[in-house]
């Protein structure tokens, strides 16, 4: 009878020494509960549900390498630049033009014709 007056005052004790819980809200009394749930399922029920799973590791396939070469490819040529008349000529002289339009600009040059030579000789 004593030892049941111990546990008791003991129990009682511990009860009323234990802090109060605080009224978070539903959200964290959720959380709590989904806790206490999982710890209680770890310690308690796990043993009986987990059995241990054996698989048998797949077979081993062995194949020989196979050789695949490697895709050819063919460096294109570069684009040709479009055929531009760089000359045009007109009876006193003609015009050059000068440059790519890449590195260097397009410019147009005059060109005379050389003038003409001395008259020939009168006939004798």
């Amino acid at each position: 009878m004593r030892k049941l007056v111990a546990a008791l005052v003991v129990g009682t004790t511990l009860v009323a020494a234990s802090p109060r819980p605080a009224h978070a809200g539903a959200a964290v009394d959720a959380a709590l509960a989904l806790g206490a749930f999982a710890v209680f399922n770890q310690l308690f029920l796990a043993p009986f549900w987990a059995r241990p799973v054996y698989a048998a590791p797949p077979p081993a396939v062995y194949t020989a390498p196979v050789y695949v070469p490697a895709p050819v490819t063919y460096a294109a040529a570069p684009p040709r630049p479009p055929l531009v008349n760089r000359e045009v000529v007109y009876p006193h002289g003609r015009y050059v033009l000068t440059g790519d339009g890449v590195t260097a600009a397009y410019q147009w040059f005059w060109v005379p014709n050389p003038p003409a030579g001395p008259p020939p000789p009168p006939p004798r």
